[in-house]
């Protein structure tokens, strides 16, 4: 459960976030998470020493030294393959995040959440506010210790909807964030180091939008674990595991959309694309069971209605299958991943010719029986038939209507043993009993029915089964995230209002101005909402004098913050002073000019992953000739308003023995399409 707490910067009424899970509970997800953070890194580990010693093949002449260099390396990267295995091994965990009730389902798949380091704010956050807002930087700790207490939260969020909308609360306030704090001119210095869900490389940078997307991956990941987790024995359960994965593909398709050149592999366009299919078919596959749940009838509609809403879940597997085998996905995917989505295509077809084959073998046509409406029905489960068969000779003949049926059994046989043969030469999937038990049910059951249709002259027997075609009255489409039924105040909204008090705008140090009334005037009026601006300035006015200018804002009043008031409030308080003069405080806008930019956080290490130097370098202290690095743009771009593709990352080479030192622009997955393995 997670706990609500008061923030700090805010009264406990009106402003709180969530805890996350205990970190420290040794709950079957918590476990797996750890050491998905502990192979995280030692993967990261071995990426350094790698990167070490690939710069010393190309630093060294030395032969002996070379041959010494290439055998670790070889170490290195055996190590790297054995650590890949084993975190391929966590994503395939899928009974750590099924539903507890017993249940004869085939397991679904959930993806785990990235991890991530922790990120302190305080020192970047407080020198903005002091250079840029000109403001105490000490009065905004309480603000500054909320936001990093919701970050640690985020780290650990629970399984269902209150960790969502801690999720959705952190995604939304790094809005605030991003506009208040983050100037589009140079870096705040603040590093972001997120893991590879699927291969466990880090990725650091100093772009917050590593942070959003990362963030938006995660609740993707936590709908697919809550669609798991759900009971899929009652039609409640069903109903929300199929809600759950459909949230989940809006959610990642929302992160394939909007944010373009990620530099994570887990987060990919292809890799994403892969995803958003798996979760609705996962949604379908659910869709089926909750109609299936109160048993199927064995009557003429009822199955043709199934047959064709099993063969849809089939359908939607192999459109993933296909998808999956696709390079790049097919080299990032988990193996035992790929191999479960075959098999749930060939059993879920199989399936849909065992149905139709029942309708053909068990029901013969009555004469009390609706001739036309069953011709109807069966033709539409084909798209065509064998040459001189007639969908009504069919019903009407029964031996061709046996023979028929007979076909598709052996169909769906063939397909129920390919299924068994792809579970078992998978490892990870043999070891998965209750699915071993679906599969082999489903096979005998098969099995079980050709046997009572065995005749002498089966020999004669040569139809073969027509394709099924595929039809659902429960079509399953993506649900975009609902960001908007998720109430979040600004953190630093003491600041000002955003529109006005942004990190694009920059302001100067707040100027005092003293004056006397006039005769009753002010020589100036105001306009605007929150805050009030100065115009119409009477040159001559005694406020001009003391140094007033035209498009002032005024910020306080008499020592009172008015940064939020209205015209109205502003004008009631100037004039609530009476004989005494008058003191508020205005500050002007500057000229936006453009700022040296920082250098690039991103850097590529090597082989076919992006990994950044520059966590390295913060953490090794790297000498100042080491980080004078040439200027790259960041992976991320929000929206479709950058859609400049330029080089952002500077790729060394692979080592190969006798190779000339190379150097080349990459962009983001220019690497993808190669041959070599990941690691």
């Amino acid at each position: 459960m997670m706990d609500a707490l008061p923030a700090r910067g805010c009264p406990e009424d009106d402003c709180y976030f969530r805890k996350g899970c205990n970190p420290l509970a040794e709950t079957g997800r918590s476990k797996l998470q750890n050491q998905r953070a502990v192979l995280n890194q030692q993967i990261l580990r071995a990426v350094r020493m790698r990167a070490g010693a690939e710069n010393l093949l190309r630093a060294t002449t030395n032969n002996k030294v070379r041959e010494q260099v290439l055998l670790e390396l070889s170490f290195v990267n055996s190590d790297l393959q054995i650590l890949k295995e084993e975190l391929e091994g966590l994503n395939i965990s899928v009974e750590v995040y099924q539903n507890t009730e017993e249940t004869f389902s085939i397991p679904l798949v959930p993806l785990g959440l990235k991890e991530t380091k922790e990120v302190d704010f305080t020192v970047p956050l407080k020198d903005f506010i002091l250079e840029h807002y000109s403001e105490d930087s000490s009065e905004y700790e309480d603000e500054i210790a909320d936001l990093m207490d919701l970050r640690q939260a985020c780290r650990t969020p629970s399984r269902d909807e209150a960790g969502i909308e801690m999720l959705m609360s952190y995604f939304l306030q790094l809005g605030f964030i991003e506009n208040r704090f983050f100037p589009p001119t140079r870096h705040m210095g603040v590093l972001f180091t997120w893991y590879d869900s699927f291969t466990g490389v880090p990725v650091c940078q100093q772009n917050l939008l590593l942070e959003k997307a990362s963030i938006l991956f995660n609740i993707g990941a936590l709908y697919t674990q809550i669609g798991t987790r759900c009971n899929r024995q009652t039609q409640t359960g069903l109903e929300n595991a199929v809600d759950a994965f459909q949230r989940a593909a809006g959610v990642l398709s929302y992160l394939k959309e909007t944010f373009t050149h990620t530099p994570s592999y887990d987060m990919s366009p292809a890799m994403l694309n892969v995803l958003v299919k798996m979760m609705l078919a996962q949604a379908q596959e659910c869709a089926f069971e909750q109609i299936s749940l109160p048993g199927i009838r064995n009557e003429f509609f009822t199955l043709v209605k199934m047959t064709q809403e099993v063969a849809k879940v089939g359908e939607v597997y192999m459109m993933v299958n296909t998808a999956v085998t696709q390079e790049p996905v097919k080299e990032n995917i988990p193996y035992s991943w790929s191999k479960l989505v075959q098999i749930k295509a060939d059993h879920y077809r199989a399936l849909a010719h065992y149905f139709l084959a029942t309708i053909l073998c068990d029901h013969e046509l009555q004469s009390s029986d609706d001739e036309d409406q069953q011709e109807k029905a069966l033709s539409q489960l084909y798209d065509y038939v064998p040459e001189g068969v007639m969908i009504l000779t069919i019903l009407k003949d029964k031996v061709q209507r046996k023979q028929l049926g007979k076909a598709h059994l052996r169909k769906a046989i063939v397909y129920h043993e390919e299924a068994l043969r792809v579970c078992g030469l998978c490892k990870k999937l043999r070891n998965i009993e209750v699915l071993l038990e679906v599969l082999t049910a489903a096979h005998k059951r098969s099995l079980l029915k050709y046997a009572q249709q065995e005749t002498e002259d089966d020999f004669l027997s040569l139809i073969q089964a027509p394709d099924i075609l595929p039809k659902t009255e429960h079509k399953v489409e993506m649900v975009a995230p609902q960001f908007s039924k998720v109430k979040v105040k600004d953190l630093f909204h003491r600041l000002g209002p955003l529109s006005v008090f942004s990190a694009k705008q920059r302001w100067t140090a707040p100027r005092t101005i003293r004056f006397h009334w006039e005769t009753g005037e002010l020589g100036f009026s105001l306009k605007g909402g929150a805050p009030v601006q100065i115009y119409c300035l009477d040159p001559v006015c005694s406020a001009a004098s003391a140094g007033l200018k035209e498009g002032d804002y005024i910020v306080s009043v008499g020592g009172v913050d008015c940064k939020w008031l209205g015209v109205n409030e502003v004008l009631e308080k100037l004039k609530s002073v009476g004989e005494q003069p008058i003191e508020f405080e205005v500050i002007s806008c500057q000229d936006t000019t453009a700022s040296m930019h920082s250098k690039s956080a991103t850097y590529s290490v090597g082989m076919q992953k992006t990994y950044s130097l520059i966590c390295l370098a913060m953490e090794e202290n790297k000498t100042d000739q080491a980080k004078k690095a040439p200027l790259k743009l960041p992976f991320l771009s929000w929206g479709t308003k950058n859609r400049q593709k330029a080089a952002s990352t500077l790729c060394l080479p692979s080592a190969v023995a006798g190779s000339s030192q190379v150097k080349k622009k990459l962009s983001p997955f220019t690497l993808l399409g190669t041959e070599s393995s990941l690691y």
